[in-house]
């Protein structure tokens, strides 16, 4: 199974002042027909992320129909756990609400940063998302005593599930850190447990940091694609299986996504969000930089 390249979605260009550069974190909800709204993390002037949104026809991806002139989620307040951005983790539907479950970003000193987990929610028409709270649903804790990162969430036969980053070191300097995947667990979406077990460990020295987990249940079977950070300096996105969503078995090579060899993603894709829509299957992407570059789209060749 191959991923066929669409080409370039969206680069933000300046648009607002909370729109000057990067479309990180894309996420797909679909509205009508072929019409879907792509929701993603730009950055201002001040490097601060925030959540907008464009709505494009699948058919023709490059052709923006729409475009939110404010964020739909933007920075806490001064000295909250996201007041230095917000970065979309996922949205989960239910009931006529949307919860978005995003990443805090909160600067450090001896660090870089230390991120939290936060959950925003829309009911029905609304546009913007409200803060469940100004603290975080999931924050560093004996099991996560380091940094948090990108969550998704989804609920099956045994209640919520949360798939999400977490550093086992920081390294030299606070720049040379170790990050896997681990699992957390609720039974209303809001108040989380983490089990503190590593879900989807590091594959080789060759990497660091295993990040923005997206996850599918398909015939019983738990399908994973994630952002592998490379040690030479660029992210892949690589694929695990599971039976159960907590032990799986890692399967690059079958369902994978590296950087292409020229365009806005020569040197690095990251945060795939993938979904189906008909008969297809579609994959939502950063390219170079963190998506400095735009988000890109691929189908899958079956």
């Amino acid at each position: 199974m191959n991923w066929r390249r669409l080409g370039l979605v969206f680069s933000p260009s300046g648009q607002f002042p909370w729109m000057i550069s990067h479309a990180a974190n894309p996420h797909a909800q679909h509205l009508d027909g072929d019409v879907y709204r792509i929701y993603f993390s730009p950055r201002d002037e001040r490097n601060r992320s925030s959540v907008g949104c464009i709505d494009i026809d699948i058919n023709n991806p490059s052709t923006v129909l729409g475009m939110s002139s404010e964020p739909v989620l933007s920075p806490g307040e001064l000295g909250a756990f996201d007041d230095s951005g917000v970065s979309l983790g996922c949205l989960v539907e239910l009931s006529g609400m949307t919860y978005l479950y995003y990443l805090g970003w909160n600067l450090g000193v001896t660090v870089l940063w230390r991120n939290s987990i936060g959950l925003a929610i829309r009911k029905g028409s609304s546009t913007q998302f409200q803060k469940l709270s100004p603290a975080p649903v999931l924050d560093r804790s004996s099991a996560d005593p380091f940094t948090l990162t990108y969550p998704w969430v989804m609920r099956d036969e045994q209640g919520w599930r949360m798939w999400y980053g977490s550093h086992l070191t920081w390294g030299a300097g606070g720049k040379d850190w170790t990050h896997v995947l681990k699992h957390a667990q609720s039974q209303d979406g809001l108040t989380w447990q983490p089990t503190g077990r590593i879900d989807l460990p590091l594959a080789s020295p060759e990497e660091s940091a295993l990040v923005k987990p997206c996850v599918i249940r398909e015939q019983e079977i738990y399908k994973l694609w994630f952002s592998a950070y490379q040690k030479k300096g660029f992210y892949k996105i690589g694929y695990a299986e599971s039976k159960n969503g907590i032990h799986w078995q890692r399967m690059d090579h079958v369902c994978g996504l590296a950087p292409s060899r020229t365009g806005f993603d020569s040197e690095s894709v990251e945060y795939g969000m993938v979904f189906d829509h008909r008969d297809s299957r579609y994959m939502l992407y950063c390219g170079n930089q963190y998506g400095k570059t735009g988000l890109g789209l691929a189908v899958l060749d079956r």
